[in-house]
């Protein structure tokens, strides 16, 4: 099989006069990744494992035998792995976003650890009410008759 995988699945749905819309509701995968499919865009795919699944679902649909076209996969991702080994993970410092709310959280727990002590260390006020004076009271006033 000379041809690629995606040209192979339009040009049988072509032939079948089959819209890609079709296709996407018959086989409940996306429009946009049919499209990719197609367009032999596979490292856009989700995963090896969808693509193998969207490959095998879009053959059924065709009336097509998938398994060739699962080698053709199996090739092109080979081929790619060799050509593009895939790089280890390095490792970072935590973003300057994710450093700011962590120091966010902490002020904000510290403010409210004041106010906890503040509460529980205040003052305790008898409740007897507080006398407006302290003085005598003036003798009432009495008119001279």
């Amino acid at each position: 099989m000379s041809d690629s995988i995606g040209s192979v699945l339009r040009r049988e749905r072509q032939l079948r006069r089959m819209s890609i819309e079709e296709v996407a509701q018959t086989t409940r995968i996306p429009l946009r990744l049919l499209r990719l499919l197609e367009d032999d865009q596979l490292d856009e795919l989700p995963g090896d494992v969808f693509a193998r699944g969207y490959i095998r679902s879009y053959a059924r649909t065709l009336g097509l035998e998938s398994a060739p076209l699962i080698r053709k996969l199996d090739e092109t991702t080979a081929d790619r792995e060799q050509r593009d080994p895939t790089p280890l993970p390095s490792v970072q410092t935590p973003e300057r976003g994710r450093r700011f709310g962590i120091a966010f959280a902490l002020f904000v727990l510290l403010l409210l650890f004041t106010l906890a002590l503040s509460i529980v260390l205040q003052p305790r006020h008898r409740d007897v009410p507080v006398e407006l004076s302290q003085g005598e009271t003036p003798a009432p006033l009495v008119a001279d008759a």
